[in-house]
This record gives structure tokens, C-alpha cells and sequence, in this order.
């Protein structure tokens, strides 16, 4: 096995998300070994969050369970993190567990959404401490790379 893969941080944002994710990793048919799942639920910093914390906690189980349905064989690890930033809850994970490395699939969205969004997947590949993996999202159309 590859030391970047030993251990893999994973962000999963929803389930859709984490399915995407799993399948992206199960389609290269890469050696990895533990797997911690982070879903950060972002804090607004004093104002009203967006959703309640009950419902985030939920969402959050739904993609870990989802992960952990389409990649049965890998050692997972969940986490649940509440940050102001998203970023910032990410790599503390990250350190936390001595991540060799980040890996995820960005999410859809034009420039406009990532403006408004402060664009995470760039921030993640451009601010991390470690090495990112950003894999492709799978479509139907496309063949596995393992079968190539």
C-alpha cells in the first residue's frame, strides 16, 4: 500500500456527496487504508445557523452510512466537526488523526456559487498541509480506469 493513502481524510458534505466520493475511490481501485470520515457543520459565528444541529447530525449519518455501504472492506472513522469554517474543520481532522493525505471529490457549482461559497475545494487543494487527492466524480458513460 501507498504511504499517501495509509490514512485518508475523507469530507463528505451530503449523501449524494459521499456516494460520488466512494465510488470515485472504488473506481481507481486504489489500495487505502483507514479512512476517517469528516462532515463539518458549519457555525455562523454568532448569527442564526442555517439548519438545526439535530438535522446536520442526521445528514451527517446518512453519508457516513452511505460511505460505509459502498466501501464495506475499509477501516472508517467518523467525525463530526463544528467550525465557523469548513476548511479550517477539515484540516484540524486532518491533524488530528495524522492524515497522509485528503481526498475528495468536488462538488458541482458554477463561478458564481463558488464565489459565494468562498470556493472550498480550491482553498482545500491550495491552503492544505498535506497532500490532496481531488478525484473525478464517476458518470455512467464513463469506464472504470481499473478496466483500462
Amino acid at each position: 500500500m501507498s504511504d499517501l493513502l495509509s490514512r485518508v481524510v475523507v469530507p463528505v458534505a451530503s449523501e449524494a456527496d459521499a456516494s460520488a466520493t466512494a465510488a470515485a475511490i472504488a473506481a481507481y481501485d486504489a489500495e487505502v487504508g483507514d479512512v476517517t470520515l469528516v462532515y463539518v457543520v458549519e457555525k455562523a459565528g454568532g448569527a442564526v445557523d442555517k439548519a438545526g444541529v439535530e438535522q446536520r447530525e442526521a445528514a451527517a449519518r446518512e453519508a457516513f452510512d452511505t460511505f460505509d455501504a459502498a466501501l464495506p472492506d475499509v477501516n472508517i472513522d467518523r467525525r463530526i466537526v463544528y467550525d465557523t469554517d469548513i476548511l479550517d474543520g477539515i484540516l484540524s481532522v486532518a491533524g488530528d488523526v495524522g492524515a497522509t493525505a485528503i481526498a475528495f471529490t468536488p462538488r458541482d457549482g458554477g463561478r458564481f456559487v463558488r464565489m459565494l461559497t468562498g470556493d472550498v475545494s480550491l482553498r482545500l487543494v491550495t491552503d492544505a498541509d498535506r497532500p490532496v487527492v481531488s478525484l473525478p466524480r464517476p458518470t455512467d458513460d464513463d469506464e472504470s480506469p481499473k478496466d483500462e
